[in-house]
């Protein structure tokens, strides 16, 4: 007998409260970023995402994110930092910085908006100036940064291996 056995599409295991996590995409000059990254959220229990721009969702990528994560699409990045600092959310910027934290070392609060930058500018400094922590993950060879889908999902991964119950 086989120690392990492949199991397909395994049943989504409950959560005990939902997830405080919002994600909030810069303008994506790739609707492959935002699917996989509608996918991650989905995969994790997140209900919505913000997008700034033109928030387009390639279904065969998110697969089932693309129904299941509604994405409200945004003009502008900084009057939505504002609005969801009023709204509690401590604002954390995806990006490298000075002062910045290392992923790994950081401890998420709760009711997190995890703010993504764009692939090629990251974040601006305009926006750099809403936000209330920032975290990168460190990079060991060439080039410098993560894709910017793979670098959110990194560190929602970590937030949630953080909040594993939600």
């Amino acid at each position: 007998m086989t120690r392990f056995v492949h199991v397909r599409h395994k049943d989504p295991i409950a959560l005990e409260q939902e997830r405080e996590l919002l994600i909030v995409c810069s303008p994506m000059r790739s609707h492959v970023n935002l699917s996989r990254i509608i996918r991650m959220a989905a995969c994790v229990g997140l209900k919505e995402v913000i997008a700034i721009g033109q928030g387009k969702v390639d279904k065969k990528i998110a697969r089932d994110g693309a129904d299941n994560v509604e994405v409200k699409v945004k003009r502008s990045l900084v009057p939505v930092l504002k609005k969801l600092g009023e709204q509690g959310y401590t604002r954390v910027g995806l990006e490298q910085t000075t002062n910045s934290h290392i992923l790994a070392d950081y401890e998420f609060p709760r009711k997190t908006a995890l703010i993504i930058g764009s692939e090629r500018e990251g974040l601006s400094a305009e926006a750099l100036e809403h936000v209330d922590a920032v975290v990168e993950i460190p990079v060991y060879g060439l080039p410098y940064s993560y894709n910017a889908a793979t670098a959110t999902i990194i560190a929602i991964y970590e937030y949630c291996r953080q909040y594993p119950k939600g």
